[in-house]
């Protein structure tokens, strides 16, 4: 058997050790990732096409589609989104 790894382990060895600007890379891309499964799932919970959703928020078809995908996202479409989507956005310290 071969050795086994723990995740924060694995996460190095795979995008660099935390704060190596390959492993922020990776970080920003899993975020974006996660945000768009969310804004997705949501949006199908709700029946709505990313049409009715682009034209809830006053965006286009396509930057829905783009979200989705996991593409960067800033914080204030985020929030129009999820205000859109019946969602609440909650920061809490660590």
């Amino acid at each position: 058997m071969g050795k086994a790894f723990n995740a924060k382990e694995l996460l190095d060895k795979r995008y660099g050790k935390e704060g190596s600007e390959s492993r922020e890379k990776f970080t920003e891309d899993a975020f974006s990732y996660y945000f768009g499964e969310i804004i997705r799932n949501r949006r199908k919970e709700l029946h709505l096409s990313q049409e009715d959703l682009a034209e809830k928020v006053g965006k286009k078809r396509p930057y829905i589609s783009r979200i989705e995908n996991g593409e960067d996202i800033r914080l204030s479409n985020f929030a129009l989104l999820a205000k859109a989507l019946g969602l609440s956005i909650q920061i809490n310290p660590e």
